[in-house]
């Protein structure tokens, strides 16, 4: 039997140390961590699908949380599932001691409140993102409201783009000759025409 870690940061920029530390503390050896640099969106990750090879029944998985699996409520029970029944491997989750199926995983009681207790932080944690998402939205909408631009601001046309989309709506020098010119990309200088 043995333990195994999962470690997941969602950029290649965010840190994995302190999930890496919480792993060394609970006893989980480097080479059985599997460690991925990628959004939770989905399983098409490749530490991920390792670990799922790699996993047996009796062994144990350890998670910092309980998002590290997923981010969506749907995935994060049909993993836990895959893992807990299918694999039949325990779970730990070490920022909540609840989800902790290695004892409570063999008496129908513990397995119970291990399920439901899992159930209803996803749903949170689902719930949360949701209601974030929407903030950012509202807020960005108020802001619009008020007008805030969003995005690069518009590049300065050069005094010279006016002499040469008079010349280019003339047939006398192509999109690209003028782009060249210009020293802006072609595609730039056809959206610039056209406005």
């Amino acid at each position: 039997m043995n333990t195994y870690g999962y470690v997941r940061v969602s950029t290649r920029e965010q840190n994995e140390e302190r999930q890496m530390i919480a792993m060394h503390d609970f006893g989980v050896t480097d080479e059985n961590i599997f460690l991925d640099k990628m959004s939770g969106k989905d399983f098409n990750r490749p530490a991920y699908r390792s670990m799922m090879e790699k996993i047996e029944p009796g062994d144990t998985l350890v998670l910092k949380s309980i998002d590290r699996l997923g981010r969506d409520y749907d995935e994060i029970i049909e993993q836990w599932r895959k893992i807990t029944k299918e694999h039949r491997t325990a779970i730990v989750v070490l920022d909540m001691p609840l989800l902790d199926t290695r004892e409570k995983g063999k008496d129908l009681t513990g397995a119970f409140i291990s399920d439901m207790v899992l159930q209803i932080l996803s749903y949170v944690a689902q719930t949360e993102r949701e209601f974030n998402h929407q903030r950012q939205q509202e807020g960005i909408a108020a802001a619009k409201a008020r007008g805030v631009k969003f995005g690069r601001p518009a590049k300065k046309r050069p005094e010279q783009f006016y002499m040469l989309k008079a010349a280019y709506q003339q047939e006398q020098v192509s999109a690209r000759a003028a782009a060249k010119l210009l020293g802006i990309h072609h595609k730039t200088f056809l959206r610039w025409a056209s406005e």
